[in-house]
């Protein structure tokens, strides 16, 4: 089974940890202001129901997070 490489890839259910945001500027802070740092945790609850965003557990509060966003947090899920 492949692995998923970007939080965007993450199936609801799956958990994987933080490696890298690839982005940079407000976005970059946007996202690490909401507990998206190095090696946090996040587990993909689910998608809403046209696909885009995504509601992610993240440091125990739900967090939806576009798809495009997402796709520039790098992930290891071990």
């Amino acid at each position: 089974m492949e692995q998923p490489h970007n939080l965007s890839q993450l199936k609801p259910g799956q958990r994987a940890f933080v490696a890298h945001i690839s982005t940079a500027g407000t976005m970059r802070r946007r996202l690490m202001d909401l507990g998206l740092t190095p090696h946090t945790e996040v587990m993909c609850l689910g998608r809403s129901p046209l696909g885009d965003p995504s509601a992610y557990l993240i440091r125990d509060a739900v967090i939806a997070i576009r798809a495009k966003d997402s796709q520039n947090i790098i992930i290891a899920t071990e």
